[in-house]
């Protein structure tokens, strides 16, 4: 999956009379460091009223001159379970014995600014190593990094390729809050148009939430850091080709999406043929403030899913017709055109400055498969971020996240009849919902050099209430270069 850079914002310091009411609190938890991904260059006509990067964050100084601006992380995820419950498994379970998994994602940043309005983007990548169970057994999954299909080869591969281009809407240019990987220009209109098309991830512009975004320097789990019922495009490393426009503002922002589906769920070969097959997305963001350090970001995003999608219910229905038929296969009722729909609801608050708060809520129709990024119908997510300049560890982050899955009847029908999707699949399925615990501490040592430890409890994973619950344990190295 990909790494996501730090793009989330909060609201405006001014005073607002708007939605002041939209406090999601728990307990104290842990963050991003926007600053670690947000130092970037200038270009030469940008005055020196472009605002500091965060330097003693990262191994280099990304202030000098030119349009040109690189960088690149590395992250290694090592998690282990010991063994648990399981009175039976499938092939697509978590592996009851006792285990342990190492992962690698190393990603290089480029872009160029020929223009005060043009960038170009292109990064690199390679993912090496696995995940616990070969990345199986749980919708939400403990380590956002790893690659689905671990038959992929591990050779380099272009991450992104953007063309990024700005259209002003004002004359007041101001800084830019975004700055980072996929928004290197220091300076931006305060009202505009931005425009992308290229090769990305969809979580880089939609869903993105500055306390559960990043599994490099905040929580590990899939859906902590993404809305699990958000079956966003994706190809099986997480990324695709998309075309997305933005109205961005002080307060307000609009953004709409049209991406690429994978041909198959989970699938790595994207569909090229946009009238049978692609993602629509539409997201408004708005940015409030009821005072100075409480301020907060609403987000509320809806989208749709054209695919060749199976349903759960004619492959139940097939699977009951026929005598001679072993196990319900959904991928034989795959029809094109079919269209899957669903929302989500985002929201971060800050409260007094070193506890920031944030929830997501999300649903999606649950007639037709999962198709591109984990097997959620419907979640509820909650927690929050402590800074640590209470213990003079100002760089340091603390966070605690809570988060319950579930499925739909026809998708929960479907499992219990011992049918497997790409994700899960145990031969037969007590139906609960899925809840996850996750804490971590994210330790700042020097620069760009981050340690972190991270526990998480999963409660029925896979929703099987015959199996589990799973604590898993995971130590996380960060180089931001």
């Amino acid at each position: 999956m990909p790494s996501v850079p730090a793009r989330a914002r909060l609201g405006p310091r001014r005073r607002s009379c708007g939605v002041g009411g939209l406090v999601v609190a728990l307990v104290a938890g842990a963050a991003i460091l926007a600053a670690s991904s947000s130092a970037l260059a200038r270009h030469p006509e940008q005055p020196e009223t472009a605002p500091r990067p965060g330097n003693d964050l990262t191994f280099l100084d990304h202030r000098g001159p030119g349009p040109f601006w690189y960088g690149a992380e590395i992250n290694a995820i090592f998690q282990s379970h010991p063994s648990f419950r399981a009175p039976y498994s499938g092939p697509n379970s978590l592996r009851p014995g006792a285990e342990w998994a190492l992962s690698w994602l190393v990603t290089a940043f480029g872009t160029y600014t020929p223009t005060r309005t043009t960038e170009l983007i292109l990064d690199p990548e390679i993912a090496l190593g696995g995940g616990l169970s070969q990345a199986v057994g749980a919708a939400g999954f403990p380590n956002l990094d790893v690659v689905r299909n671990p038959t992929l080869s591990h050779a380099p591969y272009v991450a992104r390729v953007e063309v990024h281009q700005i259209i002003p809407l004002s004359s007041d240019w101001v800084p830019n809050e975004d700055r980072g990987p996929i928004s290197s220009l220091a300076l931006v209109p305060r009202h505009r148009l931005e425009l992308r098309f290229g090769k990305m991830s969809t979580a880089d512009l939609f869903d993105v939430n500055p306390v559960g975004s990043d599994s490099h320097l905040q929580f590990m789990n899939w859906t902590v850091d993404n809305n699990g019922a958000y079956d966003y495009a994706a190809d099986t490393r997480g990324y695709t080709w998309a075309f997305v426009a933005e109205y961005q503002g002080p307060r307000l922002e609009v953004r709409l999406g049209e991406m690429l589906m994978p041909k198959v769920a989970n699938g790595i070969d994207l569909d090229w043929d946009v009238t049978a097959s692609r993602a629509d997305n539409l997201e408004v963001e708005i940015k409030y403030a009821v005072a100075d350090d409480w301020r907060g970001t609403l987000r509320v995003l809806g989208y749709q899913n054209h695919a060749n999608m199976g349903s759960y219910r004619e492959a139940v229905a097939a699977f009951a017709a026929s005598p001679a038929a072993t196990l319900p296969d959904v991928t034989t009722t795959r029809r094109a055109g079919r269209v899957k729909r669903g929302f989500g609801v985002n929201v971060v608050q800050e409260l007094g400055g070193a506890v920031r708060a944030f929830g997501r809520f999300g649903w999606s129709g649950g007639q037709f498969e999962s198709f591109a990024f984990t097997e959620v119908e419907n979640t509820l997510a909650l927690g929050a971020d402590l800074a640590g300049a209470a213990w003079r560890r100002p760089t340091d982050r603390v966070g605690l996240a809570f988060v319950s899955n579930g499925l739909s009847a026809a998708h929960a029908a479907y499992l219990s009849a011992g049918g497997r999707g790409f994700l899960l699949g145990d031969g037969g399925l007590t139906y609960g919902r899925e809840t996850i615990v996750e804490h971590y501490y994210n330790l700042h040592v020097w620069r760009g050099l981050f340690f972190a430890e991270d526990v998480q409890l999963l409660t029925h994973p896979g929703y099987n209430v015959d199996r589990g619950p799973v604590w898993v344990f995971s130590l996380r190295g960060h180089i931001e270069i």
